[in-house]
């Protein structure tokens, strides 16, 4: 009884929980446009965003370097962290949901580090300068991952698609891929090693436009599908396959869609903007607290709490030890795990 008044009180403050946390999100990106080294006014940053539908006279106070460093540096940064921590998040809630199993996030599975493996490869070959070494980096990162999740979906199927293979096969490959990387680093120059070391920090520093169209696409497409399957997801949380089969959930086909897309985005996104574990483990659990279960509101709320700890995140490395600038995966987990660990005691302290 206590359980279903906690559930109606969560899901009656749903509405009000997304639509404040959306609020944070957005007052965090237009902080995120306007500070940095060069201080740029909120009004200015505003101006300069859509300067180009303006008539000259409008603009005419706005320098050239200000339009470049807000159109060229900043926004396209402030919109990969936005897009990167709010798929994590939703890839880490679909992951949470199929396998019925909290601690699981896509590095859990074996995607982030098996992507840190292929860009660290295509470092290793050496030329990393240039657009097209970008791009093979990209492509590099991306196929390991996908490779990674084929050979992961194939041992769950010689057993059954099951919960607990995917996370038993994803720890064991996170390991492997963990220790591939560790020996390229070991027969890496000094040049190639420090590349290598800084993308697997994870950082949103020197994101493009390209890199954003990208991933945007990616969460545009796979963000709906996953939604598609909230009612699936509520089964299996609630009581495993044989619920989840009871209800006339298709299983084995629902799992493999949800990995399937939740794999795509995690490898899109780290392709891009290296490894982040812990947005993907921590959003889901956040939002779980606050909202509830249900996976028709925990997914959205959970992409929105995703953007805004990873914008949060990159504002203060930027910041705090300006004008050196800490990647966004050290910060994030300085960040996260205080807040994870005050979130379970006060969750304890109030069922006991």
């Amino acid at each position: 009884m206590i359980g279903d008044e906690r559930a109606v009180r969560a899901a009656l403050g749903a509405p009000w929980l997304i639509g404040g946390a959306m609020l944070l999100l957005c007052l965090a990106a237009l902080v995120s446009s306007t500070m940095g080294v060069t201080q740029i006014g909120l009004g200015d940053a505003m101006l300069a965003l859509i300067s180009p539908l303006l008539p000259a006279r409008w603009n005419a106070g706005l320098s050239a370097q200000d339009i470049a460093i807000l159109t060229t540096l900043r926004l396209p940064r402030t919109l990969m962290a936005i897009i990167a921590g709010a798929g994590l998040a939703i890839a880490g809630v679909a992951m949470q949901g199929i396998t019925r199993n909290v601690l699981v996030s896509p590095y859990t599975i074996g995607i982030s580090p098996a992507a840190s493996f292929g860009a660290s490869l295509a470092m290793l070959s050496g030329g990393y300068y240039g657009g097209a070494s970008h791009v093979l980096v990209v492509g590099s990162a991306f196929l390991s991952a996908i490779l990674c999740a084929v050979f992961v979906l194939g041992l769950a199927a010689m057993r059954g698609i099951s919960g607990n293979v995917l996370v038993l096969a994803g720890v064991g490959l996170s390991y492997l891929f963990g220790a591939l990387t560790e020996t390229l680093q070991f027969i890496a120059t000094e040049q190639q090693l420090a590349m290598i070391v800084h993308w697997a920090f994870g950082s949103v520093n020197g994101a493009t436009w390209d890199g954003v169209n990208t991933t945007a696409a990616v969460l545009a497409v796979i963000f709906p599908l996953l939604l598609a399957q909230a009612w699936a997801l509520n089964a299996f949380a609630a009581g495993g396959d044989e619920v989840a089969a009871s209800l006339g959930f298709p299983v084995a086909r629902t799992r493999i869609v949800v990995t399937i897309g939740s794999v795509l985005m995690t490898a899109a996104i780290v392709s891009y903007v290296g490894v982040i574990g812990f947005v993907g483990l921590i959003a889901p659990h956040v939002g779980r607290m606050l909202i509830g279960g249900d996976h028709r509101l925990l997914l959205p709320f959970s992409a929105i709490l995703g953007g805004l700890l990873l914008l949060c995140a990159d504002l203060a490395g930027r910041l705090l030890f300006a004008p050196i600038t800490v990647p966004v995966g050290i910060v994030v987990a300085y960040i996260g795990v205080p807040l994870f660990l005050h979130l379970l005691l006060s969750r304890r302290g109030r069922s006991g």
